[in-house]
């Protein structure tokens, strides 16, 4: 059903595979508008918007580890750390299944 298209990348200029199982996921997800970057552009793109994002300092409710969040804490709502959170959201997973 799908074939792997030649795109260019809007960005550098270079030629890149949008492959059909990239044409399939992109599918089952909704998503209607083909890539406009190559790969190595769009993790770039990627890594800018993460150093853009402003960071709160908190208190992990969990383990009490210091972290950053990208969220302002609200007063009284549990905040976890990277690893805490993790954790939770796998525990979640699984009473779920």
């Amino acid at each position: 059903m799908y074939q792997d298209e030649k795109l260019v990348c809007e960005d550098c200029g270079a030629e890149f595979v949008f492959t059909a199982g990239e044409q399939e996921f992109y599918a089952e997800k909704g998503l209607v508008n083909k890539p406009k970057r190559c790969p190595e552009c769009r993790k770039i793109r990627r890594k800018n918007n993460r150093k853009k994002r402003k960071m709160y300092e908190a208190v992990c409710s969990k383990c009490g580890a210091q972290t950053q969040v990208p969220f302002k804490p609200i007063p009284g709502k549990e905040v976890y750390c990277k690893d805490c959170f993790n954790k939770e959201h796998e525990n979640a997973e699984q009473s779920a299944e």
